[in-house]
């Protein structure tokens, strides 16, 4: 890690912190690709600001009222129901 702005030990952290186990060449080689990352973050910097906002044309089209399903066809591919709505798997 030559001019690396991220050392060792910040790498480390962030491993634990995702609960990563990393060994010595991981730790190396995620440092230089952090390096790179903070790098792509600088080159954003130099984007120039828009001053001004597009103007925005709505694409989408506008609502319209229609039938919907009724409740015996919305459940009827369910593979399980109760008391007229989905059921779903418990979560524990």
């Amino acid at each position: 890690m030559s001019d690396s702005p991220v050392d060792a030990d910040e790498v480390r952290h962030v491993a634990e912190l995702a609960r990563i186990d990393l060994d010595r060449e991981e730790v190396e080689a995620f440092a230089s690709q952090f390096a790179d990352i903070l790098a792509y973050f600088d080159a954003l910097d130099e984007v120039p600001e828009v001053e001004q906002e597009a103007d925005l044309v709505n694409v989408m089209r506008p609502d319209e009222v229609r039938e919907c399903l009724s409740q015996e066809e919305a459940l009827a591919n369910a593979p399980e129901t109760e008391d007229g709505y989905f059921k779903g798997p418990r979560v524990s």
